[in-house]
């Protein structure tokens, strides 16, 4: 494993600390506004719950321009009194550091991988800089059930508006749940927490040159953890509250980063889906509440009319892929008035499984293919805003569940088209 991602002077300072118990690690590019409190969010949880535990914070940086860095390093809580800790810790080791290789996520979390390797760390966690309802407790919660539990991988367990995250709710959480037989509820949630061994079996993997360096170390981590039979749970961490995406990341973008590398995966675990039959839950730890959420803004007519504008222009290419059932479906989707408007989830579930065999066997390019997706994508929420419009928490919860055992029940669709 080589150590060439790490600069000379982190190594030297890596040398000086020898080894560590835990590593928490925050990824960053121009957070100087909002990683203050991440910082001293992260530094409070340690001192209250794991004050007998030597504890590194890094920070991998993209090549912030606007002091980042200089945030981070001046950060710290000088009064413990005030937040009710008597276990006060010593100052907290920080480490600083821009990463090396492709821009992105993951590049900046191999960083942090390679030096709680080197330190021999116990337990690690990693949280996003724009976070602003990170408290002491989601330390806590990421990081005991490896150190007190033995777990391998803790996904993050959020509370989101019904209409926010209707990409993992319609796609990833159902699709990965059906492939590999586990109920993680939110698969890419971004904040996670994992063993020492983890950390190096990842360094481990041929993939630093590909997207999951760009944009899709967050699903690669947890399908790694679970086709790897790492021991796997989640946290529950309450509501997430970050700042707004990038007005430039728009829907085409954003669905080729989570999708893409999701059947990317496909194909290097397919000896692993194609025997997975159903799925089992997997243990939440932390007291569950309910809290409030900020209310997400939808457009329905506009979703409604791309969807339908989508079928004159796209219909000609998805023949191309997907079954004659959803193509006749569609044919007659266009003419569905919106008081009518709906899409089953079993003719959703044919659709994604298409999709997926589509880039398996290659029809189209499949940037393509994924970005036909898009007005298809918007047409399953607009029905399902449509159908969960009065409904409360619970409820939309319910109707997420039914479409999971479509996706499972149909399994046996997508096995038989992948050659």
């Amino acid at each position: 494993m080589e150590d060439i991602i790490l600069e000379g002077e982190i190594q030297g300072r890596l040398s000086e600390l020898n080894e560590t118990d835990i590593v928490v690690g925050i990824p960053s590019y121009n957070n100087a506004r909002t990683i203050g409190h991440v910082v001293k969010a992260v530094q409070a949880g340690l001192a209250k719950y794991f004050h007998d535990k030597k504890a590194v914070l890094v920070n991998s940086d993209g090549g912030s321009t606007d002091e980042t860095m200089e945030v981070v390093n001046n950060s710290t809580i000088e009064d413990f009194q005030s937040i009710l800790i008597s276990h006060r810790k010593d100052s907290l080791f920080k480490i600083t550091t821009p990463y090396h290789g492709i821009p992105g996520k993951g590049s900046a979390f191999r960083t942090i991988f390679q030096i709680a390797h080197t330190l021999n760390a116990k337990a690690c966690a990693v949280v996003d800089s724009d976070l602003r309802s990170i408290t002491p407790e989601w330390i806590e919660l990421l990081l005991s059930p490896v150190i007190k539990g033995g777990f391998d991988y803790v996904a993050p367990y959020y509370l989101r508006h019904k209409y926010d995250g209707t990409i993992t709710n319609s796609i990833v959480y159902p699709f990965t749940r059906a492939l590999y037989g586990k109920r993680i509820r939110q698969p890419i949630g971004g904040d996670f927490g994992f063993s020492g061994n983890l950390a190096s079996f990842y360094l481990t993997k041929d993939v630093w040159d590909t997207d999951v360096a760009r944009y899709g170390i967050d699903i690669w981590m947890t399908t790694t953890a679970i086709a790897n039979n790492f021991n796997v749970c989640q946290s529950f961490l309450g509501a997430k509250i970050h700042d707004p995406k990038e007005p430039s990341a728009d829907l085409s973008t954003m669905l080729h980063q989570v999708v893409g590398p999701l059947f990317e995966l496909m194909e290097t675990y397919h000896d692993v889906w194609k025997d997975v039959n159903g799925s089992t839950t997997v243990p939440i730890f932390g007291f569950q509440y309910v809290v409030g959420l900020e209310p997400v803004q939808v457009n329905l007519d506009a979703m409604i009319e791309k969807f339908r504008l989508s079928i004159k222009e796209l219909s000609q290419i998805w023949k191309l892929f997907l079954s004659d059932e959803v193509v006749n479906f569609l044919d007659n989707a266009k003419y569905f008035s919106k008081d009518n408007f709906f899409i089953p989830d079993e003719i959703w579930v044919r659709i994604i499984y298409d999709f997926s065999i589509a880039t398996h066997l290659k029809t189209l390019h499949k940037e393509h293919v994924l970005k036909s997706l898009t007005p298809l994508y918007l047409g399953k929420i607009a029905s399902f805003i449509i159908e969960t419009w009065d409904s409360d928490a619970t409820e939309v919860e319910k109707m997420i569940e039914r479409l999971c055992i479509s996706y499972e029940a149909l399994k046996p669709y997508l096995i038989e088209r992948w050659k």
